[in-house]
């Protein structure tokens, strides 16, 4: 019996090649996995479940590719500890920006003025303080909404019933980040702020009439008044697709299904949204939609919020958002003189800055996106609202400083600091502004003795040639004050 198991046996060990060697290449594989994903940041960029989640374990995000960071130790003791209010010394400023400042391809006009973070005018300026601000006007906006609408503030975009029975009216609530659809799964990561969207509001109201049925869609975009083209933009922003018009019912920021062309009526483009969802969802859509005013006191059938103004503020500032800069200035407006408008915006803006206790006197702003030609805005005026917005009663404005983008790491200044000394990375923190022959950086930088100093750095007469060149004069400027020992708690020399 035993001779006769032998084969049997012999049967049961035999194996494919593949079997023999699988396990071993799993096991390789997943070591590859592991070295890629720490040499070549491969968790981060293409195996998602191995990413770390910034918000529960920031100090597990990896750096930016081609940055490499020195080891961690324990700070050593000083005599001389950090004062963040402490003077800035303005020799030791001038010592370390003048010739950056002085660079020709700037051109005929240059300013800059530097402050300590405490209350107070600037310490240091350089040329006569008023400048063309481009997006720098975005702090304003946003500074002048935080302030009246409060950080918490929402936008709500509803479904109501129409004056027929038939009808379902989309009425637009002036929501500067709201979305035709969802964001996907695996968007849901990164995404930020969260956004409403009008394919889920879509749904929300198949569900409220019963899922079935005929619909008239309309649409009431009446919040806003006025132009939706600024008379104070050039007059081939819009036609040209650099801007959208602006109006209370957008999604994604005017654009159409490609990202880069915009519509010409955003608003009936939102309503096609919500018609699409309402088809999708098992109704039957009849006609074309039409702009309408919601009647008085309709019953509501659905409705999607925005994220905290907050948070839209932090968006806004760190992308350079064009549309919901214009979009929140409307609010301003509203909330100011119960007008939505380009006009009303700006008036709102410096009236809000004004009583907040800003010198706006020098300033003249015509829109909340910084797009105009013709705004002029004092550097005193940026220094004002960044001190106030960092400092201990800052609390409504701290978005402003939360949003700033970061110096080679995110928003507008991602790839900017590449040929600006690297101690900048990380330490300097800033609204950028560029329009065609101006450049211009707003923010906060911190000094090498542990100060942090407001500042603005701006040139709005430079040679279109010039354009690059100038960008990184600016930037390597930014970059001597986060070099420098500009404060009285550091030792001279």
């Amino acid at each position: 019996m035993r001779e006769a198991k032998r084969p049997e046996r012999r049967r049961r060990d035999v194996r494919h090649p593949v079997t023999v060697w699988l396990p071993t290449v799993l096991v390789l594989a997943l070591l590859a996995t592991g070295v890629g994903a720490h040499r070549f940041e491969w968790g981060q960029r293409y195996l998602p479940w191995l990413a770390a989640d910034p918000v529960t374990e920031p100090e597990q995000v990896l750096p930016p590719a081609g940055l490499e960071l020195p080891a961690w130790s324990p700070p050593v003791a000083t005599a001389h500890p950090i004062d963040a209010s402490a003077p800035i010394v303005p020799a030791r400023v001038a010592a370390a920006v003048s010739d950056e400042l002085a660079d020709p391809d700037l051109g005929r006009h240059v300013v800059g003025a530097v402050s300590s973070l405490a209350p107070g005018p600037p310490v240091w300026t350089s040329g006569d303080g008023r400048y063309l601000p481009a997006s720098t006007t975005k702090l304003l906006t946003l500074g002048a909404a935080l302030e009246v609408l409060g950080p918490d503030h929402t936008f709500t975009t509803r479904v109501v019933r129409g004056a027929s029975p038939r009808e379902v009216v989309l009425v637009g609530g002036g929501d500067p980040l709201l979305a035709s659809e969802p964001v996907t799964l695996a968007e849901a990561g990164s995404a930020y702020p969260p956004r409403a969207d009008v394919t889920t509001l879509a749904l929300a109201v198949a569900d409220a009439l019963g899922g079935r049925g005929r619909v008239e869609v309309r649409f009431d975009d009446s919040l806003f008044s006025g132009p939706t083209d600024n008379p104070a933009w050039r007059r081939d922003y819009v036609p040209d697709d650099i801007v959208s018009p602006i109006t209370s019912l957008m999604v994604d920021g005017g654009r159409e299904a490609d990202g880069q062309s915009r519509s010409d009526d955003p608003s009936l483009a939102a309503a096609r949204v919500l018609a699409d969802g309402l088809r999708s969802a098992g109704l039957r859509v009849v006609g074309a939609p039409r702009r309408v005013a919601a009647p008085p006191g309709a019953e509501q059938l659905a409705a999607v919020e925005s994220a905290p103004l907050s948070q839209v503020a932090e968006r806004i500032i760190d992308v350079s958002d064009n549309e919901g800069a214009e979009v929140v200035a409307h609010h301003v407006g509203i909330a100011t003189s119960g007008t939505g408008s380009f006009e009303a915006g700006a008036a709102g803006v410096t009236g809000t800055l004004r009583a907040m206790g800003i010198d706006v006197a020098r300033d003249r702003v015509r829109d909340g996106s910084g797009l105009s030609r013709r705004n002029r805005v004092s550097t005193a005026t940026l220094l004002g609202l960044v001190q106030r917005a960092a400092g201990p009663d800052g609390e409504r404005l701290r978005s402003l400083v939360t949003g700033l983008p970061v110096a080679g790491f995110t928003g507008s200044l991602t790839y900017r600091f590449a040929e600006a000394p690297a101690v900048a990375r990380g330490l300097v923190r800033a609204k950028t502004g560029t329009l065609t022959g101006v450049h211009a950086l707003a923010g906060i930088a911190v000094g090498r003795d542990g100060a942090p100093m407001a500042f603005v750095l701006a040139a709005d007469r430079v040679a279109p040639e010039d354009g690059l060149d100038a960008q990184e004069a600016l930037d390597r400027a930014a970059s001597a004050l986060a070099a420098c020992r500009c404060s009285t708690t550091a030792p001279a020399g």
